[in-house]
């Protein structure tokens, strides 16, 4: 092996994009829903972890995603400033996102069944979740990979489907008596 190839072999080495694995959208949804919304709080941990790598950040992702509803908003505008460096065409307004999602979380504890309603705060991740895919697909920092489900996640479908077979009966058992 001569020196050429010895060097060719390290540019290669450093010209690799490194794996990060996104969430397509409807998979998103599914497990936010089949988890009774905890998905989210591991996603919001995942961006802000992701964040701290990406920009060598000073902060503590679990921390983040435990006391979201104070550091939700400066996530989303920094997924909104990321992907926009990338040219992404679609904006969204953090502010109200988030005060969607507080409401939607209080209205979360209405009784029984309209406690449903809080599953809607869902739709107020689309846009940054959307953003943040665009943006690591199209950086050209990152190789983009949607790993399929894992076993965690594989278990959370499962237990959710339980869980909402036997809501669902309760609902219907409920309501016949009533």
């Amino acid at each position: 092996m001569n020196e050429d190839e010895v060097l060719d072999y390290e540019a290669i080495d450093d010209n690799r994009k490194a794996e990060i694995e996104i969430v397509e959208l409807n998979k998103f949804i599914l497990l936010t829903f089949m988890s009774v919304g905890l998905y989210e709080l591991w996603w919001i941990y995942k961006s802000w972890k992701f964040f701290k790598e990406k920009d060598s950040l000073d902060i503590q992702p679990a921390l983040r995603a435990v006391f979201a509803i104070f550091f939700l908003y400066s996530l989303f505008e920094k997924i909104k400033s990321f992907a926009n460096q990338f040219g992404y065409g679609t904006s969204y307004s953090s502010v109200f996102l988030v005060v969607v999602i507080f409401v939607l979380n209080l209205l979360a504890r209405l009784p029984h069944p309209y406690w449903i309603v809080g599953f809607g705060a869902v739709c107020c991740f689309i846009p940054p979740v959307n953003a943040l895919n665009y943006a690591i697909k199209n950086s050209g920092q990152y190789t983009a990979v949607d790993g399929g489900y894992n076993s965690r996640q594989i278990l959370i479908v499962v237990l959710g489907s339980i869980f909402w077979i036997l809501a669902v009966i309760g609902f219907m058992t409920q309501t016949r008596y009533d």
